[in-house]
């Protein structure tokens, strides 16, 4: 019988919770997680929650290897490992506009990891004293993705993992297949796609062979992926046709690339700018409320006095807070040279980065860690911060390298505060106590702050393109350098396509509006949509493919009951994910060595049928393997 006790329970139990087993796992998968998601935010402009894989492989492990193992055991280790892939959204969402920028030729180690963790310790700290007023005292949020992660680790509890294990093993198995045939042997192609032109025009159509985007699909479902298909149609089949020049380029794919990257994709940049803002006007009268209760709870001084629920101690919040605003203030002076802008920025990264706490917390409260919109909140920050520097004539390079180091900082805090304020809550359901679980945080933090610059660094200089090239698109990071560089003065940017885009976003708005209130299940929320017109359109593809295998799966089953229907698919999915996405890793640790591809040398038109035959066969078997146990 497993020893827990329940989230009010004021009677102390002995039970197993934090060993070094669950340490040294949670630190390795910590590490694991960040990496693998480092390459899937960079290609798919989104990363995947680690929290339900990490929980299924800490059951699997302990179950195989300990019979005395707890459940909370496993969910120590899930809240460590999840705040290593949580950094990782944030990393990468903003330090890579540092190299597209111009002012790093590659990442530079320590200031990196020094960002990566002072943004994700106060994402932790800032988070803590609000524990009470979204987790405790709130009868408002339903957390989603707490919930099923609790649920997950109590039906692992209780039953066999066999049939888990063989889920996340097929996965990874299929993932690693399809990256080492289209990377290493060049047997298959990265991209399926084709252009013609019609008049003056080019028409484009593709997708990229990738089973992690029609993982990601499958894990985000119908609605989000159907947008980001969307999303991608405006821009691709929709926005170029009518922008002509075709008789520009001789080859129509590249003119499609081009014209995408140098004019369209600035309209998914006006309509992200104007969802950003839309993400926090849809929650303020929570975020007033959550801040109201915050400062009453704070203010009388109450405090939860059982050894089990208590917090990690006052004085350590404030001495480690206090120790990472004077670390942020060296590297602000680092990166500017300046009293002043330095004093400014660290200001603006305290000030923002608190208010971000309480609105990513009560966002993934109400939708869940995956749909929280952490790149609004970010273009938010990198408005807000270049405005300030522009109002006092801070302009060049100081003022990018400022504003980007302010959104990064932002970001880390957003991504990580969300991750924790949902595994505090899966904790809570559990009988977890709170500290450990925040010990196990900044663990996970700390571990994966280290390996973020060297991932980036191996990516940037070990595949075709680097960051900000057609396989690492990095549309945030891309997002984030082309603002920087328009409030700093050193470029113009294409206002006529961001003012389509802002127009764009507004149409969409309300078109959503009258989707609520008609009370539809199907929603059009707005940053999925402006993604999809950022993204190159072969990830809209796969992603919607997966979400129509999702739909396919759960359809005819009440929508409560989506999460255990389609558990099997998200565990394969997830395996799916780290398999291609450490697989990748891997094969750019290779090239680093000196390793060149084994290419069979077969030609375009053998690796077109070859490429055409995988695709079928990678939606043949998610359609199967995929398949609830009971269909």
């Amino acid at each position: 019988m497993t020893d827990t006790i329940s989230a009010g329970q004021t009677t102390p139990i002995a039970r197993k919770e934090l060993t070094l087993r669950v340490v040294v796992l949670g630190l390795i998968l910590a590490v694991v997680m960040g990496a693998a998601n480092v390459y899937v935010g960079l290609r798919a402009g989104m990363t995947v929650s680690a929290s339900i894989p990490a929980a299924v492989m800490a059951m699997l492990l302990f179950k195989m290897l300990f019979k005395n193992s707890s459940i909370l055991e496993a969910n120590q280790v899930q809240t460590c490992a999840s705040a290593g892939e949580s950094l990782a959204a944030g990393i990468i969402f903003t330090m890579p506009a540092m190299v597209l920028i111009g002012f790093w030729d590659s990442f530079d180690f320590w200031s990196v990891t020094v960002i990566a963790l002072t943004g994700g310790l106060l994402g932790i700290l800032f988070m803590i004293p609000m524990r009470k007023v979204f987790i405790l005292n709130n009868t408002e949020l339903a957390y989603p993705e707490g919930v099923a992660c609790a649920a997950v680790l109590q039906a692992g509890d209780a039953q066999g993992q066999e049939g888990e294990a063989r889920n996340l093993l097929f996965g990874g198995m299929l993932g690693a297949a399809v990256a080492f045939g289209a990377k290493l042997f060049g047997v298959l192609t990265g991209t399926l796609e084709a252009a013609t032109v019609m008049g003056s025009r080019i028409f484009y159509f593709g997708g990229d062979l990738s089973p992690m985007l029609i993982a990601i699909g499958f894990i985000v479902r119908l609605n989000v992926a159907v947008l980001i298909f969307i999303g991608g149609a405006i821009s691709w089949l929709v926005a170029i046709p009518l922008l002509g020049g075709a008789d520009q380029f001789p080859i129509a794919i590249d003119g499609a690339y081009e014209i995408w990257s140098s004019k369209i994709r600035y309209i998914g940049v006006g309509a992200m700018v104007l969802g950003g803002f839309a993400s926090l006007y849809s929650v303020r009268h929570g975020l007033v409320a959550a801040i109201k209760e915050l400062r009453d709870n704070l203010s009388s001084g109450k405090l939860l006095e059982h050894d089990l629920q208590r917090d990690i101690p006052t004085w350590a919040i404030l001495s480690l807070t206090v120790g990472c605003t004077v670390v942020l203030a060296l590297v602000n002076y680092r990166f500017t040279g300046g009293i002043g802008i330095t004093l400014l920025s660290t200001a603006v990264m305290l000030v923002m980065g608190f208010f971000f706490t309480a609105v990513a917390s009560y966002i993934v409260g109400l939708v869940g860690n995956s749909n929280s919109p952490v790149s609004g909140m970010t273009i938010t920050a990198v408005l807000v911060a270049g405005g300030m520097l522009w109002l006092f004539n801070y302009s060049g390079m100081e003022a990018m390298v400022a504003t980007l180091g302010i959104a990064a900082i932002v970001c880390c805090v957003a991504a990580t505060s969300g991750d924790v304020c949902n595994d505090l809550k899966t904790g809570a359901m559990l009988g977890a106590a709170p500290f450990r679980q925040q010990i196990m945080q900044i663990a996970g933090v700390f571990v994966a702050a280290f390996v973020m610059s060297p991932v980036l660094n191996l990516l940037h200089n070990n595949i075709e393109g680097g960051i900000g090239g057609r396989e690492l698109s990095a549309p945030q990071a891309s997002l984030f350098a082309s603002l920087a560089r328009g409030f700093s003065g050193e470029t113009q940017l294409p206002w006529d396509m961001i003012g389509y885009g802002v127009l764009v976003g507004i149409i969409i708005l309300i078109i959503d509006w009258y989707l609520r209130v008609s009370g539809k299940k199907f929603r059009a929320h707005l940053m999925p949509i402006a993604v999809g017109m950022y993204l190159p359109f072969g990830l809209a593809t796969p992603i919607l493919i997966g979400g129509l295998i999702a739909h396919i799966h759960s359809r005819g089953t009440a929508e409560t009951e989506h999460d255990q229907v389609l558990h099997r698919g998200v565990l394969f999915s997830s395996g799916v994910i780290a398999g291609e996405a450490l697989t990748s890793v891997g094969l750019a640790c290779l090239t680093a060595l000196g390793v060149q591809s084994l290419d069979l040398g077969l030609s375009s038109g053998l690796v077109t049928i070859l490429s055409t035959a995988a695709a079928i066969a990678v939606v043949w078997m998610f359609l199967n393997l995929t398949r609830p146990q009971n269909n």
